[in-house]
């Protein structure tokens, strides 16, 4: 077990998650987009697995890591290409990560209040968010808090995203878990006072220094952190 606890911490009353590489698995349906975009454009597609890590970073990022030599313009429009083919197949073939189902079902019968912060567009999170269930609930219908990127006039890793969705939970930020696999959330939620926990189980490329990521907690799988709650 690799969760990582520090003492003295207020008891957890909210958890706050990223949506991508944290909450769901949104890789395979990002790199689809991308692939569709990349031939468009006269290029190879690529395999999940070689750009699985970019995930997390957002679509220029996923384009970056297909075709880093491109100038920035080109990159560009291929990116554009993406988002309009990811609004098309956006939630197809995503899923919670193995066991947050059980992590979910546990902040439920806790009582604990819990949603997402991502830098994410509304546009693609909350359709993405109705295309998921647990126990039959669409997940956005169990969420209090749902901030997007363009929420607030900030994203993370600024702390007003952040601190707005400790307001909808009705937690002080201190008493919240927020759960990222990329500095920037670790970063967002020490700005913001939140307990921070590395989602291990996301898209974390094998050159991230975690040790330099401020956190609190490091999480192998979404069960490990059920303990903190009960």
């Amino acid at each position: 077990m690799s969760m990582q606890i520090k003492p003295h911490k207020a008891p957890i009353c909210g958890v706050l998650f990223d949506l991508d590489g944290t909450l769901v698995d949104t890789a395979p349906d990002l790199v689809h987009a991308l692939n569709l975009a990349l031939l468009e454009h006269g290029f190879p597609p690529k395999p999940l697995e070689a750009v699985r890590d970019a995930a997390s970073h957002g679509s220029l990022a996923l384009v970056s890591a297909a075709q880093p030599e491109l100038p920035d313009t080109e990159k560009v429009k291929i990116q554009q290409s993406l988002l309009s083919h990811y609004q098309q197949i956006n939630g197809q073939h995503s899923r919670l990560f193995e066991g947050m189902d059980t992590l979910l079902l546990a902040l439920i019968k806790a009582n604990i209040p819990f949603g997402v912060v991502t830098n994410k567009a509304a546009r693609f999170a909350r359709p993405l968010l109705d295309t998921l269930e647990v126990n039959s609930t669409k997940l956005a219908n169990l969420m209090p808090s749902i901030i997007s990127g363009d929420s607030t006039r900030y994203s993370k890793p600024h702390s007003a995203p952040m601190l707005l969705a400790a307001q909808q939970l009705n937690c002080p930020p201190a008493s919240i878990l927020y759960l990222g696999d990329a500095e920037r959330d670790l970063q967002a939620a020490y700005n913001s006072g939140m307990q921070g926990g590395i989602a291990l189980w996301g898209y974390i490329a094998k050159t991230d220094k975690l040790d330099s990521w401020p956190h609190d907690y490091r999480f192998e799988t979404p069960e490990e952190v059920i303990p903190l709650i009960d």
